[in-house]
This record gives structure tokens, C-alpha cells and sequence, in this order.
């Protein structure tokens, strides 16, 4: 029984509308602290705040149709989470027989993200553009829950210090996590919605046209995202947590 606390390194990757390859040829970074309480040598509770950086770009992909919609996008997401925890093995700190265990991991997450692309040496964020059609005050929420699943390795270096390694998936609520999920909305529609930015929302909109093809295809009603499947993005870290041990009150003597 008793608290870990600690931090965590790694790398993240999207997947997704810009990234149905699962491709993992571009990890962004991630970082993390948390604490985690054990109930026993089976069962822990950790409460986590991470940020993850990933990006994709449908060039990396090798569906044609990709490659001829041209689309990108970049965030930094930040989520707070709870997890728990089942060890396959009995796992006490600074045991010499039971300080290692694989585990498994499932909780809620709840994250913050800002999709952003880059267009002619600018990076624009894309919710507030309605690359999509979205009308003002309609656009998706930039704040949404998730779930976690995964597993790990712990062991320990001693009796306070162990070391984790996790791969974590967040399955998100949301298709918009890359800004890409329904149809090609009528460009000169969305110049219309975004006044001063109607221009370079249009752009980010359909970026095939930037390309040598014989037509863009961002012709409204065309699929530019598919809806049906919710964005996701997994973190592969390595930590380091301090063990506190089981707090409890001091005993007295009797008095006599």
C-alpha cells in the first residue's frame, strides 16, 4: 500500500484522418507527472497530467487519395487522467521476489487540444477557420474526454525508486483532434462565414489545389474525413516514480 509519485518521458503518434497508415516513422514528444496510490499488490489508482506533441501530413501516407488531398496538421495536447491499474504479478516495493510485474491499464481522460497547419511560412490554428463549413459558434469543442487503455512494466530499483514503461492509447471522443472528419464544404461558403479569414480558410480547406493535378478535389459534398472513426494517440513513456510508503498513524505506549 502507499503513493508513487514521479515523471515520465517518451514519444507520442496520431492516428487518424492524416494518418490511417499507422505510421510511426514521426513520434512527437510527450511528458508527464503523476501519482499513483496501491492498494495492494494487485490493484493502484494513478491520477496523471501529460502533454503530447504530434503531427501528420497526408504527403507521409501511401494512399493516393491522401497524397492528391494534401491536408496537415500539428497540436500540443495537454490531458489530465485516471487510471487504474491491475498487475499480473504480486508487486512489493522492495520485495527481492515480487519487484517486478506487467500490467495492465485502463481509466478517462480529459484533454485540450488546438489543431494547427502551416500555409505559406504561417501557422494558423484551424478550429476558428471552419475549414469544414462550420458557422461561427459551431465549431467543435477544443476540450473532450477520451479513454485510456494499455499496458506496462514496472520493476523496482530499490526499495523507493521504480522504474515504468508504458504504452498508453487514448481513444478520443472527437473525429476533429486533426481538424479532419466530414465533407468538402462550398469554398466560397466558407470566405463567406470567415470574413477577413474566409480567404486563407478556404486554402486550409482544400489544400489539393495547391498541387500539379489536373482538378483539385475539394469539390463540395466530396468526403474529406471519415466521420465514422474518432481520432486517437498513443504515448510510449518511461519513468522514473519515488515510493512513499504506507502512511499511518504513530502508535503510543499505554500510559500506566
Amino acid at each position: 500500500m502507499g503513493w508513487d509519485v514521479g515523471g515520465w518521458g517518451g514519444v507520442a503518434y496520431y492516428f487518424g484522418d492524416i494518418n490511417s497508415d499507422f505510421d510511426l516513422t514521426h513520434p512527437g514528444p510527450s511528458l508527464g507527472i503523476g501519482a499513483r496510490y496501491n492498494f495492494n499488490e494487485r490493484i493502484c489508482l494513478k491520477f496523471s497530467a501529460n502533454s503530447s506533441f504530434v503531427r501528420a501530413k497526408d504527403e507521409w501516407s501511401t494512399n493516393s487519395f491522401q497524397q492528391k488531398r494534401n491536408l496537415s496538421f500539428q497540436t500540443l495536447a495537454f490531458d489530465g487522467a485516471a487510471q487504474l491499474e491491475f498487475n499480473f504479478l504480486t508487486y512489493t516495493h522492495g520485495s527481492k521476489n515480487e519487484f517486478f510485474t506487467p500490467y495492465l491499464l485502463g481509466g478517462i481522460t480529459v484533454f485540450n487540444f488546438n489543431p494547427k497547419a502551416e500555409y505559406q511560412g504561417t501557422l494558423y490554428e484551424l478550429r476558428p477557420l471552419g475549414t469544414e463549413g462550420q458557422f461561427r459558434g459551431e465549431e467543435y469543442y477544443s476540450t473532450q474526454l477520451g479513454i485510456i487503455a494499455g499496458g506496462g512494466l514496472k520493476f523496482d530499483l530499490s526499495y523507493r525508486w521504480s522504474v515504468n514503461i508504458e504504452c498508453a492509447v487514448r481513444q478520443l471522443f472527437t473525429d476533429y483532434f486533426d481538424d479532419v472528419s466530414g465533407l468538402y464544404a462550398n469554398s466560397s461558403d466558407i470566405e463567406s462565414i470567415r470574413g477577413n479569414n474566409g480567404m486563407i480558410a478556404a486554402a486550409l480547406a482544400d489544400r489539393s489545389q495547391e498541387l500539379v493535378i489536373d482538378t483539385p478535389i475539394g469539390e463540395a459534398g466530396r468526403q474529406r474525413g471519415n466521420s465514422t472513426n474518432n481520432d486517437r494517440y498513443a504515448n510510449l513513456t518511461i519513468g522514473l516514480l519515488y515510493y512513499f510508503g504506507d502512511i499511518r498513524c504513530p502508535s503510543f505506549p499505554d500510559s500506566k
